[in-house]
């Protein structure tokens, strides 16, 4: 298996962060990064203990769900919530940023957008980012979480059928035995 590179690696946790949305029209991660240390993550959702779009519905104002908090304000509200300095930093992001969030990483003093989604891209953002010189990079996400289909030849069943028999033969309990069958018929089994 090849190595992640590190924009691979931190947008990797930015898709895992995106997993905890509670949007139901689109979820969004985003990790701050300084030093090749992730220093905060967010997701886009409601405020703590505040009713989510998964429990009621989005609440759509202007077309915009207004019941959520993005991704990118979540990540850089808790650098702040927990005193942790943004300037200088890099933020990598599932989608590419709203015009309010654009600015919210400008003021932050975020110094690299990294983002694996165009997502209503607004050329005012764009422009915003070419006046505060912060660099904006497109990163494909590279999704390491699929398991890829395998070409799986009878001699490699046969080879895994014969390392059972004899974990079997040799005393490997009939529930370990069973787990080693589960596992073996899902390495097979899973496809992309």
């Amino acid at each position: 298996m090849e190595r992640l590179s590190w924009d691979q690696y931190f947008m990797a946790q930015s898709h895992l962060l995106a997993a905890r949305s509670t949007c139901t029209r689109l979820v969004v991660g985003a990790t701050i990064v300084r030093d090749k240390r992730i220093i905060a993550g967010g997701y886009n959702g409601s405020i703590s203990g505040g009713v989510h779009c998964t429990d009621e519905g989005c609440l759509v104002v202007d077309g915009h769900c207004v019941r959520t908090i993005h991704a990118e304000m979540n990540a850089i509200l808790q650098c702040a919530k927990f005193g942790e300095p943004t300037t200088g930093a890099e933020i990598y992001i599932t989608h590419f940023p709203c015009v309010p969030c654009c600015k919210a990483i400008i003021q932050a003093g975020i110094r690299s957008v990294y983002y694996a989604n165009d997502y209503k891209n607004n050329p005012y953002a764009l422009e915003l980012f070419k006046i505060a010189k912060v660099k904006v990079k497109k990163v494909p996400f590279k999704n390491i979480f699929e398991i890829k289909k395998q070409d799986i030849s009878g001699k490699q069943l046969s080879f895994i059928a014969s390392l059972l028999k004899k974990l079997e033969e040799n005393g490997i309990s009939k529930e370990e035995l069973g787990d080693l069958y589960v596992q073996a018929e899902g390495l097979f089994a899973h496809g992309s």
